[in-house]
């Protein structure tokens, strides 16, 4: 086969008539020659022809498309969030939360708690002459035997070290690294070996369970905000770059003169290109995503671009080419500032923002601060109390069963009873694990950095099935993922919602069961299966027998919070 610069073709292309022809006129055809002519980019041709009028009508008939508001704004990527001045359900200043017909339910609850230490102070009393034993707590004597400064100051270098996110994306706002090439690349090595380095030092340092927990979910949360960082502010980046290119090529259109056009054969010679490019544009303009997915403006962007550039390159325009061209690349320009400027304020949209900007209380308050604080201290004794008095004693059990050297089958006989003993206390301690994180730690920190936005999570406990529950239990990382790896996945790979979902469940399923690894240090994958079962069970819940009918539901869904992390724990004890 010839060069193809060099090669003559003979192509059959049907045009329409113009806005000027007749309303019952046939569509005509004409015979042209085109030539397929290599550019400087490789595998990247022009087809000409010596036809003008078929890229004069396309161009016109897309302006009149955008003037008559056919074309809709395309929605954008990042925008499924929306951060606002809002308060934690359970907060107190929460004025739905006072005025809940159910409030007396949660005084109940804490009231329950109390008499249960009160109990438990009672029986150390009696049994060793002090209200509180803390030379005889394992729990406390475990976390405090060990490395306590050392966890410390590594805690604190894990989350200075994010600041590597701040000074990548300053390089790529500043020109140095381009976020679609290679600063994808570093941000994704950084994070595995952000990862893979605080996972190793827990191994190395051997620490216990304690340490290990603490060290790992933490290393993971501040992976999770450089990700989100990263990718927000990259995917801005590429915006920028792209709206400073379309300002520049229509800064150029304003002194394009028209008089210097040469011959119409040398005018028409990108029709074919230009033909192929608009269709391109006129489609991602009408394309509609569902689910709060975008279609980037980047992508109109690069046509756009590629459109310009061809044509200032190969050929001058008339003044009615130009005005079409100018009203695109217009057009494209405003779209692209909406989404830099986002959800921040006129002054700092990217790369202003890259500080972070978001909304903020007018000063904080401290009596509140010292509240959550004391309630956060105040929690972790009870979930210590707890443990130390309900779960330690069935967990040692479990080990001298090991070390009498009992099989794996007359372990398995002890199983159920194993499971009734923890299936009562660590219901509790799933509640007050959440309590203290959700509602106390994060509004401590919220407090302290003004953060404003304090919807956390949401009523989960009146959930009828386990996505609800995925969504409402923990909003910060529900949003991470769907943002991040549902939609992302769609876009990306162009999965269906149902394999969406699966890999979504997947890859918390192994975050989760990399946090067990970690505690137990071999992979068993109970903790994955059990996640992974939720699966079915949603389908389930969307079955005729239960769709609709929110009392079995939740029945079924408080069912699984009462014996999922007791049947956790057994597994990984008694197997």
């Amino acid at each position: 086969m010839r060069e193809p610069d060099t090669e003559l073709l003979s192509a059959r292309l049907a045009a329409t008539g113009g806005p000027d022809s007749d309303s019952g006129q046939n569509e005509k055809e004409s015979s042209v020659s085109v030539r397929l002519q290599q550019t400087d980019q490789a595998g990247q041709y022009l087809l000409t022809t010596e036809d003008a009028h078929v890229m004069q009508e396309l161009l016109r008939h897309q302006l009149s498309l955008q003037k008559s508001g056919s074309a809709e704004k395309s929605r954008f990527v990042f925008r499924d969030l929306a951060f606002t001045r809002q308060l934690s359900s359970l907060d107190r200043q929460n004025p739905t939360a006072s005025a809940s017909e159910f409030r007396g339910f949660f005084t109940l609850f804490w009231l329950c708690v109390a008499m249960m230490l009160l109990r438990t102070c009672a029986k150390n009393w009696r049994e060793h002459g002090s209200i509180i034993v803390w030379g005889n707590n394992e729990i406390i004597r475990l976390m405090f035997s060990k490395d306590v400064l050392v966890l410390g100051i590594s805690d604190f270098v894990l989350c200075w070290s994010t600041l590597f996110c701040l000074g990548l994306q300053r390089a790529i706002s500043a020109g140095y690294l381009h976020w679609d090439g290679l600063g994808w690349v570093i941000q994704n090595i950084w994070q595995t070996a952000y990862l893979a380095i605080a996972i190793w030092w827990t191994y190395h340092r051997d620490w216990p369970w304690t340490h290990t927990v603490f060290m790992v979910l933490h290393c993971l949360t501040m992976l999770m905000k450089q990700h989100s960082y990263g990718a927000y502010n990259g995917h801005l980046s590429v915006l920028y770059r792209k709206r400073e290119l379309l300002s520049a090529r229509l800064r150029r259109l304003e002194t394009y003169d028209d008089q210097q056009s040469v011959p119409a054969a040398h005018t028409s010679a990108l029709q074919s290109s230009v033909d192929a490019q608009i269709s391109s544009i006129e489609q991602l303009a009408h394309r509609r995503l569902d689910d709060k997915k975008a279609v980037q403006a980047s992508q109109t962007a690069d046509q756009l671009l590629s459109l310009s550039e061809t044509i200032e390159k190969k050929s001058p325009l008339n003044t009615n080419q130009i005005a079409a061209l100018r009203s695109f690349l217009e057009r494209e320009v405003d779209l692209l500032s909406e989404e830099l400027q986002g959800q921040f304020s006129a002054s700092h949209y990217y790369p202003r923002n890259l500080t972070l900007e978001y909304p903020r209380t007018e000063k904080i308050n401290w009596s509140y601060v010292a509240e959550k604080t004391t309630a956060t201290f105040g929690t972790i004794m009870v979930m210590i109390a707890v443990s130390q008095h309900w779960i330690y004693p069935v967990v040692m059990k479990t080990v001298q069963m090991k070390e009498e050297g009992l099989t794996a089958q007359q372990r398995l006989q002890e199983f159920p009873w194993i499971l009734s003993d923890l299936s009562f206390p660590f219901l509790l301690e799933y509640l007050l694990a959440f309590y203290v994180i959700w509602e106390c730690v994060l509004n401590v920190l919220a407090e302290v950095t003004r953060f404003a936005d304090r919807k956390f999570y949401a009523d989960w406990w009146n959930c009828v099935s386990w996505d609800q529950f995925a969504r409402d239990w923990n909003r910060p990382v529900a949003d991470f993922l769907r943002r991040h790896v549902y939609h992302s996945s769609i876009s990306a790979f162009h999965l269906s919602r149902v394999s969406a979902s699966f890999v979504t469940f997947l890859l918390s399923a192994c975050v989760h069961e990399l946090v067990m690894l970690c505690i137990f240090r071999r992979l068993r994958g109970y903790l994955l299966i059990l996640q992974m079962s939720q699966l079915p069970l949603v389908s389930l819940s969307r079955t005729r027998f239960l769709r609709g009918r929110k009392v079995i539901g939740n029945i079924f869904f408080w069912v699984g919070i009462f014996t999922g992390p007791s049947l956790l724990c057994s597994l990984y004890l008694i197997i």
